[in-house]
């Protein structure tokens, strides 16, 4: 598995902070160059986690690859096509794409309030779409064609453990994940042919920095050292799981979703 993704472009979504940043950093161990991205430049310092995005693109770069930073609004067509053409430009054609970026947050930049199915605002149920589910579609309509020309590629999608099961609140959030993982099915048989495969990682509740100032979490939930797979999810086991589709060891894996959430969504489908 050592550097098995050596010659290899990776772009991550919402790769400044976050799980995204966890995933970046392992697609680089295994040799990937890797273009990150975050809303805007200090976006990693949101929740303390770095001082600003040239600070984690250094941190990549420490493991021996090449990396290149690019900011803007997943939700807006021009934006994702300039950040397109800045990773290009800095690292060639991308080999592999992670659509991370998304989220619960609304239009203020925090959790909708109310955040239930009937009283939940328009402006949150709009910027919820873009963030989550027009997103992903732009960044994968923008980059993936590239990959379908030179008849190779991986794209994993990142979904969430609530698009699995009813849910509320947050049932903007667990809707628009849902859709992310048919739309990874849809895409998945579009291009069945074209040696383009794409997936899907549902996340269970993960000990990110955002996570846990967002929320009151259980203390016995946080533990690491727990026999018991009823606890919160490491980053670095949801990166694991990314990294596995992203890279060869997966190659006839396609259309598929991987719910790394120790068993919270134990039922078929």
């Amino acid at each position: 598995m050592d550097r098995e993704l050596s010659g290899k472009t990776a772009f991550v979504t919402g790769s400044g902070r976050g799980l995204g940043r966890y995933m970046a950093e392992r697609l680089a161990e295994l040799g990937a160059d890797v273009a990150i991205h975050d809303l805007d430049a200090a976006g990693p310092a949101k929740y303390g986690e770095f001082r600003d995005i040239e600070e984690v693109a250094d941190r990549i770069r420490a493991h021996g690859v090449r990396c290149v930073a690019v900011t803007g609004n997943i939700g807006d067509k021009d934006a994702v096509a300039r950040m397109k053409a800045e990773i290009d430009a800095g690292l060639g054609e991308v080999h592999v794409l992670v659509n991370c970026a998304g989220g619960d947050i609304g239009a203020s930049g925090g959790k909708p309030n109310p955040n239930d199915a009937l009283n939940v605002a328009f402006e949150d149920i709009k910027v919820l779409t873009e963030n989550n589910l027009i997103g992903t579609m732009l960044v994968c309509q923008a980059f993936v064609p590239a990959m379908v020309a030179r008849g190779s590629g991986s794209v994993v999608n990142i979904a969430s453990a609530a698009a699995h099961l009813g849910c509320s609140p947050e049932v903007v959030y667990s809707t628009l994940k849902a859709a992310v993982v048919h739309y990874t099915r849809c895409l998945a048989k579009e291009l069945i042919e074209k040696g383009v495969r794409i997936n899907a990682v549902s996340p269970g509740p993960t000990k990110s920095a955002r996570f846990q100032a967002t929320r009151v979490v259980d203390p016995e939930r946080m533990r690491s050292d727990k026999v018991s797979l009823d606890r919160y999810a490491e980053p670095e086991e949801i990166a694991d799981a990314v990294a596995f589709l992203a890279g060869p060891r997966a190659k006839f894996i396609n259309g598929q979703v991987i719910r790394v959430d120790g068993g919270i969504t134990l039922f078929p489908g």
